[in-house]
């Protein structure tokens, strides 16, 4: 399981206005961008991103047009009834019909029981769903030992994907249909109608290869490139960005699973050019995440015809050219970029971000469209996490001055109700499935993911105009619970008994004066290590340089 990263400091949130300014946060005046513009996360100096040699030099991967929301997600669940119709789920199912409030991204469905999950980190349920019921918590307890389920490959599919969302509304309704369906029996792994018995591995399997068939065999994409105004979002300045991207003597890359054909399509919409060329290296059939690994054979594309050429493309990378398949050694190998040379932009946690950062090292930059709901459910329903806030108070002042020696229990049942009561209607301000980020106080396994290996994230990535090309992001720092909830103020008094306190200290009457006698005797180069006079690393990776790392290297302890 991933290990979630501490909590950030909690500062007072004063003058945070939602135009670039500055905001007071405690003691400390600090700019503060528009959080629609706002880019989060860890540090990354863009002016430290470059290609072997001299030249600065940038890759960006970036995603080629937002496909527009709920309308998009509607035609592409329309897609999938027809398709699940088509192979012999009953007609009925085409009175379903898509609801965007109930899905939300980073669900795990289990494939045994047949239910949608919200986990934390570690694999704990938050929130447990079958077809459209809420399990209550002593169900979940009933059905998860613990509450708890382990990411299993063959048991759970994680939902990651902004192409999900349709499929795991498809999974809500179908599972609903057959559980509450007269004709059909309920049982723990399915249901049964006569001598015929579905389990819910086998109608998700159905489901799961019904979204590859419309994907990839069936008209979605010709569907979409017909209709591009309604379904893909367009915005003039991505070629502004693009020109900018340039003009700081950077190249920007697309590495893509869709074809040639429909990239191209997709392309001139966005650019209001009928090439390609703004972009400087165009990959298709990348077939992510293979493409991070073996990958497939790296082919030039015939831009007229569309047709690939024979063989290996073993010459390099040319501008304007568009090349299909690959691996990201070959690609990184014909461009002269390694590991955090490149910043590589997705929407995908696992097949952009997860796997470009393990296998590779690459500098990752997500793409989160939730993020604009997120902000605005974070600014409009200040009232309910301030109420949240004061009820933490409230019973933490029901403990005041009480020890192991007390045998009244607080009665702190009027907080506790009062504290789930708002936490739902928290949750609901997101949708019925609340934040993909959060569910009450506790983060979910999709907000893991993205601390851990975004190391950038962001709603938009044309973000990135309101910021120069030689910005260096800093994360917040990222406080331990005994970190957050001590005052700096605050007197640590030891216990009697306590022998920790100076462990890593020398004791007073340490020689720090090394004799040098001593050593020239007994022929020891050091008798205790010195402590170290200048720099010699870094905390924030980004700040080093060859220049700075082979100074500190050559600065020999005396």
């Amino acid at each position: 399981m991933t290990e979630l990263p501490s909590s950030p400091v909690k500062r007072p949130r004063e003058n945070n206005k939602l135009n670039g300014s500055t905001v007071t946060e405690g003691n400390i005046k600090m700019y503060k961008r528009d959080p629609a513009h706002r880019i989060y996360k860890t540090n990354v100096s863009f002016g430290r991103l470059k290609v072997e040699g001299s030249v600065l030099e940038t890759l960006y991967k970036f995603k080629s047009g937002l496909y527009k929301s709920p309308v998009y997600e509607d035609m592409g669940f329309e897609k999938l009834k027809e398709r699940l119709v088509a192979i012999g789920y009953p007609k009925e199912i085409n009175e379903f019909k898509y609801d965007p409030a109930f899905p939300c991204r980073g669900l795990w469905f289990d494939r045994q029981f047949g239910t949608l999950l919200k986990v934390d980190c570690y694999g704990n349920v938050l929130v447990a769903v079958h077809g459209f019921r809420f399990m209550k918590s002593w169900e979940i307890g009933k059905m998860y030992p613990n509450k708890y389920v382990q990411l299993d490959e063959n048991r759970i599919y994680v939902l990651n994907t902004l192409f999900n969302i349709p499929e795991t509304y498809m999974i809500a309704c179908m599972i609903d249909f057959f559980i509450t369906k007269k004709d059909y029996e309920q049982s723990d792994m399915g249901v049964r109608c006569g001598d015929l018995f579905m389990s819910y591995k086998s109608i998700f399997q159905d489901i799961r290869n019904s979204v590859d068939w419309v994907h990839y065999h069936g008209d979605m994409k010709d569907y979409t490139v017909q209709n591009l105004e309604t379904f893909v979002h367009k915005d003039k300045r991505l070629p502004l960005f693009l020109e900018r991207i340039r003009q700081h003597g950077q190249k920007t890359m697309i590495i893509t699973n869709s074809d040639y054909k429909y990239t191209n399509k997709i392309m001139e919409y966005l650019l209001d050019f009928p090439e390609v060329s703004k972009v400087y290296y165009v990959v298709v059939d990348a077939k992510k995440p293979m493409f991070f690994k073996d990958g497939t054979i790296l082919r030039k594309v015939d831009r007229a015809t569309g047709s690939l050429s024979l063989g290996h493309h073993m010459g390099p990378l040319e501008q304007g050219c568009v090349y299909s398949g690959g691996s990201v050694d070959v690609i990184s190998e014909l461009v002269g970029a390694k590991g955090k040379d490149v910043l590589y932009v997705g929407d995908h946690i696992f097949g952009d971000i997860l796997k470009s950062k393990k296998e590779r090292g690459w500098r990752t930059f997500l793409v989160v469209p939730e993020m604009a709901q997120e902000l605005k459910v974070w600014t409009e329903q200040k009232s309910l996490f301030d109420q949240i806030e004061t009820l933490e108070c409230e019973m933490a002042d029901s403990f005041r001055n009480l020890d192991s020696s007390t045998r009244d229990v607080p009665d702190i049942s009027k907080y506790k109700k009062e504290m789930m009561e708002t936490v739902h209607k928290l949750d609901l301000s997101y949708g019925m499935l609340g934040s993909i980020f959060r569910s009450g106080s506790r983060q979910t396994f999709f907000s893991a993911q993205v601390q851990r290996y975004a190391d950038l994230y962001t709603s938009n990535l044309l973000s990135l105009l309101h910021y120069p090309f030689t910005y260096m992001f800093r994360a917040p720092s990222m406080l331990m619970p005994h970190e957050s909830t001590v005052d700096h103020d605050l007197t640590y008094a030891a216990e009697d008994g306590d022998t920790s306190l100076g462990l890593r200290q020398r004791p007073k009457d340490f020689d720090i004066e090394t004799p040098t006698k001593i050593m020239r005797q007994n022929n020891v180069p050091h008798l205790h290590a010195n402590m170290p006079c200048k720099v010699t690393h870094y905390h924030d990776e980004d700040e080093d340089s060859d220049e700075d790392s082979s100074s500190a290297m050559s600065d020999k302890s005396a």
